[in-house]
C-alpha cells in the first residue's frame, strides 16, 4: 500500500487506497451496530494503513476511525462503524496524473439533504429587515457523477473589451426577488488543480477567494451566494452543474487559477462555454485540461444520471451562452482594475463545468499560479479580497443590465 487519504464533507466522505498494482477488493455492511467493512485482498498491513485510523476525524459526518487487521493470509480486514445510515460506492480508478492505482470508497448520507429548502430556509432579505446578519448556507449533496464527453473544438470569433474604456460603477440588480449566485471553487481533494513554483495548490487558492466572494454576495440585498465546494473534497464536474441547477441558481461562477509550462505567463482572464467551437488554441488546451479533473480527481463512471447526461448533450443554449458573455465581460472588466488581463476579450471553449443549458456560467482564471509573483499575490489575504470584489462588481453591473426572469419568489416566507 503506497498511500491512504480521506476527504471528509457534509455530502459525502471519499476514502483512497493507493497501490502500485489493482487492488482487489469486496465490502459488505454488519449490523448492529452499523458498520462497513471492506477487505484488500494480496495486501499486508504496514505503516500506510496503520495510519489510517488517525486521519479520519472526529467531526468526520459518517464514519468513526476503523479497525485495521489481518482477517486471513493475504487479506486486510478494515472494519469503520457509522454514525448514521450511508449509501458507499467502490469503485477502482487506473493510474492518472500522479496517482498510481487507486481504489476509492465514496460514502454518501443515505437520505441526502435537499440544498434548495435549506436556502429557503434562510432568507437573507427576511434576515436584513430583522436586522440579522445573513445565515451560512448549508452545503448541496453531491450529484452520481456522469462521464464528460470530449469537446473538438474550430476556432470563433471573440468579444472584445476595450481596455481604456472605464465602466461607470456598478449598479445593484433591479430585482425583485431573492438572486441566487453559485460559486465553483475550481478542483479539491484528489484533485489539487495546478501547483504554483512556491508549492501552492489551486485548490487552496480557488477555495479561499470563493469564500470571500460568498461573504460580499451575501452580503448584498436581495442576493445570496451557495458554495458548489465549500471544502477540500473532490466534486466531478457534472456532479457542479447539476449542484447549480437543484438551488435554481442565476448565475454560476466557476474561479481557478491558470498555469504555464513558463514562469512569466501571467494575468487574469474570463471564459464562456462555446456552442461551436474554441476561440484560440489556448483556450481550447485550457478546456481539455480543465475537463481532465474527473481523471484525476476520480469518478464513478458505472454511475450515470441519464437526465443529466441528456441535458449536458444539449448544446442548444445560444441564449444563455449569449448571457454568459455578456457577465464574462462585465466582471472582466472589473477585474482588469486590480490586475492585468491575459486576454483582453472573453475567450470560449467547451468546458464541461460551463455546461448548464440554463445558467448564465463563466470560469474565471484569476491569475497564472505558475509565475511566481502573481502566486505570491493569489495567497495574500488583501489580493483575495479585491478579486472578491471585483468579480462581485461585475455580477452586480451584469444583473443591472440583465436582470433574472421572475419566477415564484424563494424570498418569500
Amino acid at each position: 500500500m503506497l498511500a491512504s487519504r480521506v476527504w471528509p464533507a457534509e455530502e459525502y466522505t471519499r476514502v483512497t487506497f493507493e497501490s502500485a498494482t489493482p487492488i482487489k477488493h469486496q465490502f459488505f455492511f454488519v449490523k448492529d451496530p452499523e458498520r462497513l467493512v471492506i477487505e484488500l485482498e494480496g495486501m499486508e498491513v504496514n505503516d500506510e494503513l496503520r495510519a489510517l485510523a488517525a486521519k479520519v476525524r472526529d467531526d468526520d459526518p459518517y464514519l468513526k476511525p476503523p479497525r485495521v487487521a489481518v482477517n486471513r493470509p493475504g487479506v486486510v480486514r478494515i472494519v469503520f462503524d457509522l454514525k448514521t445510515e450511508v449509501k458507499p460506492q467502490v469503485f477502482p480508478l487506473a493510474p492518472a496524473g500522479e496517482y498510481k492505482h487507486r481504489l476509492v470508497m465514496d460514502v454518501y448520507p443515505l437520505v441526502p439533504k435537499d440544498p434548495l429548502l435549506a436556502l429557503l430556509k434562510q432568507d437573507p432579505i427576511r434576515d436584513m429587515a430583522q436586522g440579522q446578519p445573513p445565515a451560512p448556507v448549508a452545503p448541496a449533496p453531491t450529484a452520481a457523477p456522469i462521464e464528460v464527453a470530449k469537446v473538438e473544438v474550430p476556432e470563433l470569433p471573440v468579444l472584445k473589451l476595450d481596455p481604456g474604456k472605464r465602466l461607470p460603477p456598478a449598479r445593484g440588480p433591479k430585482v425583485d426577488r431573492l438572486v441566487i449566485v453559485a460559486i465553483d471553487a475550481g478542483h479539491g481533494g484528489e484533485d489539487p488543480g495546478a501547483r504554483g513554483r512556491g508549492g501552492t495548490h489551486e485548490k487552496d487558492v480557488t477555495l479561499a477567494i470563493a469564500k470571500r466572494l460568498k461573504g460580499r454576495i451575501d452580503q448584498e440585498p436581495g442576493m445570496r451566494a451557495v458554495m458548489v465546494r465549500d471544502g477540500d473534497y473532490f466534486i466531478p464536474l457534472a456532479g457542479r452543474v447539476t449542484k447549480a441547477r437543484r438551488v435554481q441558481a442565476d448565475l454560476f461562477v466557476s474561479i481557478h487559477a491558470d498555469a504555464w509550462v513558463k514562469p512569466d505567463a501571467r494575468g487574469s482572464s474570463v471564459f464562456a462555454l462555446s456552442e461551436r467551437g474554441a476561440t484560440s488554441a489556448a483556450a481550447r488546451m485550457l478546456a481539455q485540461k480543465e475537463n481532465q479533473s474527473d481523471l484525476i480527481g476520480g469518478v464513478n463512471l458505472a454511475v450515470k444520471d441519464p437526465v443529466l447526461a441528456k441535458t449536458l448533450l444539449d448544446l442548444s443554449q445560444t441564449a444563455t451562452i449569449n448571457d454568459s458573455m455578456k457577465l464574462g465581460k462585465a466582471v472582466l472588466g472589473e477585474i482588469g482594475d486590480i490586475n492585468s488581463l491575459h486576454k483582453q476579450s472573453v475567450e470560449q471553449a467547451g468546458f464541461a463545468v460551463l455546461k448548464s443549458p440554463d445558467i448564465p456560467s463563466i470560469l474565471v482564471e484569476t491569475a497564472f499560479i505558475s509565475n511566481p509573483e502573481e502566486e505570491r499575490r493569489l495567497k495574500d489575504a488583501s489580493y483575495q479580497d479585491k478579486l472578491a470584489n471585483a468579480i462581485l462588481g461585475g455580477i452586480k453591473r451584469y444583473l443591472s443590465n440583465n436582470p433574472p426572469l421572475s419566477r415564484n419568489k424563494l424570498a418569500a416566507n
